[in-house]
């Protein structure tokens, strides 16, 4: 299992972004020290709106456990590997009202930073901006303060907050060090809201689950793991203090504990493997196991359970490290013709391809020939910026689907009505006739958007059949078939 004390700690890399802090906006950052949600009441359910829409767009499918009911105010956290899209995921399977801490930059952006404010965000200045001379200790500790004083009072009344502790989105299939910060926050919301007579809040351990994370129209999952519950570990002496808005650190010991609790509790409900190749080997071998057994993964959700079994007996058994190479050089095969474990058939070979899927993508091209008069000008432009920054930012690999997670978001409040009123111009439409072409427009916009993205997965679905086909012909497939047989009595034997 891993643990806290040995990972070691690594500092994300500044972006151009991260390297820009603009004080004088991030003092003028709505906040709150009285427990008072420091956003727009009003835009909370028009971001929610946007959040939900993002989701369907960039999404194929979505699964989620139900989060665990409280009282008290709940702090949900993750592991950090997509960028924007983590804490969207989050928001969108929850109904308390929410806020978040974040990297300074997202609220201090041109229009983003805007959103970012309605929606109560608090910008933290990490680490890596002080130690990389962006920023100094004095400074961030001030605005660090305040914002997560401004989060403590919102989670100690009542209030749901998305923090990612380890303070930084990366690549990494183990999960990083947790900063302190969020921890020491959680410790103050209880001791606020004892104070005040509300329920003690709790940390939400959630795991997020991708098919690909970084492919557009993936597969996605939250997992809602036990929640702990945040102890009143402060004295009344600090307790008067924070009341009247002045930051008390918690005690170490108990900062401290409560952090590598969280820790091992949250790389449970992630890859927590040594690297991607033996990750793709674990949940190869969970679908080996699971046809073998004659019930096939059919869902994410599934594949997850099934390859957390699979962790936990390599863990716990002498396991031959031929079968464990075996595993490996079969999921790289798969991974090098851009397919996955769902790929495997019930006959432990490589699936035959659907003749309907040639049919429904020929469909999809036709639709989406026959809507481009409307989503040119609707989602065209959004959709190409997106896809232009998504491959050319110097934030990583995870800001890829940010990118489309914003041009999903902001269609519907900014660009669709924008279109919409040029439409009604060019077209020259009567005045009293406006509200309801208005409002024809943006529907005709959104099913014209959903319609060509379900053309979009029939033309994958019928690609994904021509990689199956060339990979089952090929001398990788018929190796791969052999592998898998491999696969298949070496698993038996561990039972």
């Amino acid at each position: 299992m891993t643990t806290q004390e040995n990972t070691p700690e690594i500092l994300p890399e500044l972006s151009a972004s991260a390297k820009r802090i603009n004080v004088k906006k991030l003092l003028k950052v709505p906040h709150d020290l009285t427990g008072k949600h420091p956003g727009s009441y009003g835009f909370w359910f028009v971001i929610r709106a946007m959040f939900l829409m993002a989701n369907q767009f960039i999404f194929r499918r979505h699964d989620s456990d139900n989060v665990p009911p409280t009282s008290g105010g709940r702090i949900s956290v993750s592991t950090h590997i997509n960028g924007l899209v983590d804490p969207t995921v989050i928001l969108c399977t929850q109904k308390k009202r929410a806020i978040a801490l974040s990297r300074h930059d997202l609220t201090t952006r041109p229009i983003l930073g805007w959103w970012a404010c309605r929606l109560g965000i608090q910008p933290v200045l990490r680490k890596a901006e002080i130690e990389g001379g962006v920023t100094d200790a004095n400074q961030a500790r001030a605005i660090n303060d305040r914002s997560m004083m401004t989060v403590a009072n919102c989670i100690g009344a009542g209030y749901s907050v998305i923090i990612m502790p380890e303070g930084k989105s990366h690549q990494d299939t183990r999960l990083h060090n947790l900063r302190t910060g969020s921890i020491r926050s959680a410790l103050v919301s209880a001791a606020l809201a004892n104070a005040r007579g509300n329920p003690l809040p709790t940390i939400q351990p959630t795991g997020l689950h991708w098919r690909k994370h970084y492919w557009f129209r993936t597969d996605h999952y939250v997992e809602y793991g036990e929640p702990i519950i945040i102890p009143d570990v402060m004295s009344e002496g600090d307790k008067a203090k924070l009341l009247q808005g002045e930051w008390v650190e918690p005690p170490a010991k108990e900062v401290l504990e409560l952090r590598n609790n969280l820790y091992s509790k949250l790389a449970q409900l992630g890859p927590d493997a040594p690297d991607w190749a033996t990750f793709r080997a674990w949940k190869l071998m969970a679908h080996v196991e699971s046809i073998a057994v004659g019930k096939p993964l059919n869902s994410l959700k599934d594949e997850v359970i099934a390859m957390r079994k699979i962790r936990e007996n390599l863990r716990s058994e002498n396991i031959q490290q031929k079968l464990a190479d075996s595993a490996k050089e079969a999921a790289e095969i798969l991974e090098k013709n851009d397919l996955d474990g769902y790929s495997v058939s019930a006959d432990l070979s490589i699936h035959r391809p659907k003749p309907l899927r040639i049919i429904k993508a020929i469909i999809g091209v036709v639709s989406i020939i026959l809507l481009l008069p409307i989503t040119l000008p609707s989602s065209g432009l959004q959709t190409g910026l997106a896809y232009f920054l998504g491959n050319n930012t110097d934030e990583g690999l995870d800001a890829r689907t940010s990118y489309f997670l914003l041009a999903s978001m902001f269609s519907l409040t900014m660009i669709w009505p924008i279109v919409a009123i040029f439409s009604m111009i060019i077209l020259k439409t009567p005045l009293i006739s406006m509200p309801i072409t208005f409002i024809f427009l943006l529907i005709l916009y959104y099913l014209a958007a959903i319609i060509s993205l379900v053309s979009y997965d029939w033309i994958t679905d019928w690609l994904e059949d021509v990689r199956r086909t060339k990979l089952r012909k090929s001398a990788d497939g018929e190796k791969f078939v052999c592998l898998l047989l491999d696969l298949k009595e070496g698993l038996a034997s561990l039972k």
